[in-house]
Parts: C-alpha cells; sequence; structure tokens
C-alpha cells in the first residue's frame, strides 16, 4: 500500500465509504447511540446510509431533540474544535451505515485533501445556517409554521436533488420535540396541512410545493396562534 509520502490522487467517495487508515465502518440497528452525552470525543462520523437523531438532556433531565441527520451528512465534529466530552446523545432513528473517522485522521486529510476540505466546510457552512434559521424560527414564528418548515427541510426543497418523500417513521413527538410543542398540537397541525392539501402521507410523508407556497408568502392558514 502507498505510504502518505507517495500520494496516490484522492478519492473522496472512498474515503468515506471505506475501511482505511483510522477508518471504520459501524453498522446499527434502529434505536442504538452512535455515542452518549458525555462521552469521551475522539472521532467524527460521516452517515453512509439512514437517519440519526441528536438530543440533548439538561440537568434537570430534560430531553431536547435538535437535529435529525441524514445520509452525506457528518456528526460529532466539535471534537474537531476541543469538545472533550459529547454535548449531545446521537441514536439511529433507522438502520444505520456509518464511518467513524478518528481525530488524528480528519485533522491529517483537512490539511492535506483540498477537495475533502471544500466538502466539510460546504457542509459546516449549510449546518450553521441551518441553525440560525432554527433560532430565528424559534424567536418569532408559531408552532404551526415552525411544523412547515420544519417539514418543509425534512423534504429537503430547495436543495440538489430536493424534494422527497419523508420517512413515515419520524414520530410526531420527534416533530413535537423538535419544534418545541405537543404532539397533540403537531396532529392537529398535521391533519389541517393533510385537508389543505399541503401534505399527504400513509407511509411516507410527501410535502407539497403548496406548502412552500404558504410559507413563503405568509398565508392567514399558517396563522394559528399558540
Amino acid at each position: 500500500m502507498p505510504s502518505r509520502a507517495q500520494k496516490t490522487p484522492f478519492d473522496l467517495e472512498a474515503f468515506l465509504t471505506k475501511v482505511g487508515s483510522g477508518k471504520a465502518l459501524l453498522t446499527f440497528s434502529k434505536g442504538q447511540h452512535v455515542f452518549r452525552q458525555g462521552d469521551v470525543a475522539d472521532a467524527v462520523f460521516y452517515i453512509q446510509s439512514g437517519t440519526v437523531k441528536v438530543t440533548v438532556i439538561s440537568p434537570h433531565g430534560k430531553e431536547a431533540v435538535i437535529a435529525l441527520l441524514e445520509t452525506g451528512q457528518f456528526f460529532g465534529e466539535g471534537c474537531l474544535n476541543g469538545e472533550g466530552l459529547r454535548a449531545s446523545t446521537t441514536t439511529t432513528a433507522s438502520n444505520c451505515i456509518v464511518t467513524s473517522i478518528t481525530k488524528k485522521e480528519m485533522n491529517w486529510t483537512l490539511q492535506s485533501e483540498p477537495k475533502f476540505s471544500e466538502k466539510f466546510l460546504s457542509f459546516l457552512l449549510s449546518r450553521n445556517s441551518r441553525i440560525e434559521g432554527d433560532l430565528i424560527d424559534q424567536l418569532f414564528n408559531s408552532s404551526e409554521r415552525r411544523l412547515a418548515r420544519l417539514l418543509l427541510l425534512l423534504a429537503e426543497y430547495g436543495t440538489e436533488g430536493g424534494p422527497k418523500a419523508i420517512d413515515a417513521k419520524i414520530t410526531q413527538e420527534t416533530l413535537a420535540e423538535m419544534i418545541g410543542t405537543t404532539r397533540s398540537r403537531v396532529s392537529f397541525f398535521m391533519n389541517k396541512f393533510r385537508k389543505l392539501g399541503f401534505i399527504d402521507y400513509s407511509d411516507k410523508i410527501e410535502v407539497h410545493n403548496s406548502l412552500l407556497q404558504a410559507v413563503l408568502h405568509d398565508r392567514p392558514e399558517l396563522r394559528t396562534d399558540d
């Protein structure tokens, strides 16, 4: 095998999906933890397939869902910025295949491979934009509008290749935790959205363009008071 001093052309796809120096492929069934809040932070993870739920627990024991991550996304990157212990818990929301990349290998690749650095930077910028949007959403929008925005994000409206159907295994409890309301309110809004033709759901949740237009144009249908 060639040494790092005798580099072959960098294969981004192979790096993210195959076993190699400092990397391992991990297979998880639904409901397993990749890591828990308080674990040692020593690796970054890349989702090859499946969905991962990110949660945090307050000192008083209250749990909140802060993100749902899907195929092609990284998580656990806080270890690259001095995070010694995990600040959140990651749990698989479906069967998953995940690449584990050690902190040492991640740092070496970021410094030596521009193609990988570009992809990772793009991911970080996208996540930062999403976090800012979530904060604004929580501060200024009703829970109904927050649910509408979340459904559009999960359906990947505005991204390359989107929109797509949302796995209906994402429960109403999870949706409620992510937007800061109750499951009964989410159930009420979902039924309302279906009656208005914004969504359809059975095995999958289909989000229609009419929901996007309602959000963009601040339609009165999404102005239910909390």
